[in-house]
């Protein structure tokens, strides 16, 4: 039952974003609704038509779905104390306008959790939505899901919060609950695949990965992934109130949903009907890939990450330490040499061995011998050729990771550091020359990792900043 035009909601939400782009990949023919357009500007296709409007006012839902055969209802709030009346209103008013449209099936995503244990505010509104679209009468495709692990979700970006920050993590109950989390690719496999049923399948179906967890669990296989050494300590008498306030305190993010999350985390959520795997192709994956492929998807996204669009226009980092992206520890900056992309990337690619660094060249030999002295490989590598890189070449204590000839430069550390470094040269045309953009970027293992990263952040910026300068001045004398 693919039909007619698929009206998508939430589109510049956590889900409804990777949804979008699967669609799109199917050349599904779409609509977007979403308060605010631009949200989706870069993101979704030509094809995809945009209809901006409010959840809450039926004109504009109204609107959005004339001529819509499905509708993918993902709009779901947590802020503020009325979040579920709000929840409700909406539900009613995408419900009545579905069934005066002629909508033939509606598609949700909610919550796992046994109304019998006594559900959680947050988990009820969820399946109290579920409910309200089914009484449209309209045929509704119900999806409940546990914890979804990806990179950007509420519950990894909490997991990861808590494991990077704190080697000693003092856990109330709900770490000790059930859940059966599930991948966010396989969520999207899921909503996807709903439109593929054949009319009379839509019901309430149970989606979640092959593995019983705890959120103890999911820490300790995020932290043996990272490499990390944790202690989970249970003290079973912390609150949800005193939890959410705890988890305001070491992860920020969490000041904004506070209570209303922590209280969920408290209901088991684990799938008791199998019928999702019977009526979908999709075989979920366990825990340990789930959470390798978020860590893997993130190093990728990263790598592809054009830092003249992500960083600020100001193009130096403001904030002590840089910017944060995930795991990441970001220092960007960019400086104009009125040359052209082929004269400004030469310094680039002549960069280490005997050219030296350009900046601080005793500061590096010092680096170098400190390495060694730790078992590191130092500057003992020099380079292979003096005007040429390839990927995988040797460089100093670097490794290139990318070489585009005249655009791009991405060198990966191998020397000894308390995780991951990077340092990637960029050049773009612009007008009357050329714009150089230099970022170093940090994955910091826990608490040493950070420390090492905030106490040389001062040594990095002046080296960065002026290694930037030297490439800068090497061009422009160059093009004289």
């Amino acid at each position: 039952m693919t039909a007619g035009r698929v009206l998508l909601t939430g589109a510049s939400g956590y889900v409804g974003g990777r949804l979008l782009a699967e669609l799109e990949r199917r050349g599904v023919p779409l609509r977007c609704f979403v308060r605010r357009p631009d949200s989706l500007r870069g993101r979704a296709a030509p094809s995809t038509e945009i209809a901006a409007g409010d959840a809450l006012d039926s004109a504009s839902v109204a609107r959005a779905l004339e001529g819509v055969s499905t509708v993918y209802y993902l709009i779901h709030s947590m802020g503020g104390e009325d979040f579920a009346a709000r929840d409700r209103e909406a539900a009613e008013i995408l419900g009545e306008g579905a069934r005066e449209a002629g909508v033939r099936r509606i598609i949700y995503l909610g919550g796992l959790g046994e109304s019998a244990v006594g559900l959680s505010e947050h988990l009820r509104s969820r399946q109290e939505t579920g409910e309200i679209l089914r009484q449209s009468g309209v045929p509704v495709v119900e999806f409940r899901a546990s914890i979804v692990l990806g990179s950007g979700s509420l519950s990894f970006e909490m997991v990861r919060a808590l494991v990077e920050r704190l080697p000693v993590m003092i856990c109330p109950r709900w770490v000790a609950v059930e859940a059966q989390p599930i991948a966010i690719e396989d969520v999207i496999a899921y909503l996807a695949g709903a439109l593929d049923l054949p009319e009379g399948a839509e019901r309430i179906y149970e989606i979640g990965g092959p593995d019983r967890v705890t959120y103890g669990d999911l820490m300790r296989e995020y932290a043996r992934q990272r490499g990390l050494k944790r202690v989970l300590i249970p003290v079973p008498l912390l609150t949800p109130r005193l939890s959410s306030l705890w988890l305001g305190l070491v992860t920020p993010l969490y000041a904004r949903v506070g209570r209303k999350l922590v209280d969920s985390l408290r209901n088991p959520t684990v799938v008791r009907d199998p019928a999702a795997l019977a009526a979908f192709p999709v075989k979920p994956r366990g825990v340990r890939d789930a959470i390798a492929r978020a860590l893997r998807n993130e190093d990728a996204a990263f790598a592809r990450t054009r830092w003249s669009d992500a960083v600020s226009s100001s193009g130096l980092t403001d904030r002590y330490g840089g910017d944060r992206v995930g795991t990441r520890l970001v220092d960007s900056r960019k400086t104009f040499v009125p040359v052209a992309p082929a004269d400004a990337f030469a310094p680039i690619r002549q960069i280490g061995g005997g050219a030296g660094w350009y900046y601080g060249n005793s500061l590096w030999r010092l680096r170098g011998f400190l390495d060694l002295l730790v078992g590191g490989v130092g500057l003992r590598r020099a380079r292979r050729r003096h005007d040429e890189l390839c990927p995988g070449d040797a460089l100093d204590f670097w490794r290139v990771e990318s070489y585009e000839p005249d655009r791009l430069l991405r060198l990966r550390a191998e020397m000894k550091v308390p995780g991951r470094a990077w340092l990637q040269f960029e050049t773009t045309p612009v007008p009357g020359g050329t714009e150089i953009r230099q970022t170093a970027s940090f994955d910091a293992s826990g608490l040493f990792g950070l420390a090492y990263w905030y106490v040389l952040y001062p040594l990095h910026r002046l080296v960065f900043a002026g290694m930037l300068r030297g490439i800068a001045d090497r061009a422009r004398r160059a093009a004289v």
